[in-house]
Formats: C-alpha cells, structure tokens, sequence
C-alpha cells in the first residue's frame, strides 16, 4: 500500500511538473483573431461608445498577446480604436511595411456581414522589424473593425 501511495505522489508531482513546464503560447493564432473580431462586432452592435473605449484600452479580452482589436469610421476612414497608435489617423492611408495599401484595401472591400482577409507587413508590438500578418476585417454599422496576426 505505501509503494503504491509513493507511486501515485510521483505520479502526481510528475504531471504537475510537466503541465507547468508547457509554456502558453506567445503569440495568437489565426483562430484566435476570427474569435476575437467576433466579438468585437457583437461588442459594437450592442453599444458602440464602449466597446470603442474597451477596445482603445484592451479592455474585455480585447487585447492578447499580440492580438487587438482595431476601428476606423466607415465613412472617412478616420481611426477610432487602437491601442498602440494614436487615434483620429487616416485608415486609407496606411501601408505595410513594405507598401502594400493595407488600409486603402479595407476601405475598398469592408462589407457588413461578411470577413475578409488582407495580408500585408507590419512590426508587432513593441518591435520595428515587420512580420508577416494576415487581418481579419468586416463592416460593423458605421465601424469597419479588424483584428490580425502574424504568420510567424
């Protein structure tokens, strides 16, 4: 009996050692991204004015790891929500890293109900050196929202 006491303890503090050596993933994965674009649109269609605020101060499960959530007005492009950059700049003329017409596609193809994609070059954050990204994009009312992730 106190073999297999000894044996299951051993067992028990080999799991947990295992489980707490598994680290959580670093970055958010393209699932991650849809998931949360989701529920940004939901979050805007139920009261705009907070979710706008939640999403400018990754309030909500709105910001993880290097997944956020990202407005602009529909209308003038203007952007509304961005936790790393400063509001109130124009969406249309914002380019990849390496030039591709990032916010000028958005506009351009935003329909409400449907999410499209884009892929472009952009540093994450707190970096200069770009990545691969892929933003998953859609109109909400008069908002065009986005949340991507880096490839790599």
């Amino acid at each position: 009996m106190l073999r297999n006491l000894a044996f299951v303890g051993y067992a028990a503090v080999l799991t947990l050692f295992a489980a707490a050596s598994v680290p959580a993933a670093q970055f958010g994965t393209a699932e991650e991204a849809k998931a949360m674009l989701e529920r940004a649109v939901a979050a805007v269609k139920e009261d705009k004015a907070k979710a706008l605020d939640m999403f400018n101060n990754g309030e909500g499960g709105f910001k993880d790891r290097d997944l956020y959530v990202w407005c602009a007005n529909a209308s003038d492009g203007i952007v509304t929500a961005q936790p790393y950059m400063n509001r109130g700049k124009q969406l249309r003329d914002i380019k990849g890293k390496h030039g591709a017409p990032f916010g000028e596609t958005i506009m351009q193809n935003a329909t409400e109900g449907t999410i499209k994609e884009t892929t472009y070059w952009w540093p994450r954050p707190g970096s200069d050196e770009p990545f691969e990204k892929e933003t998953y994009y859609t109109k909400a009312g008069d908002q065009i929202c986005g949340v991507g992730y880096y490839k790599k």
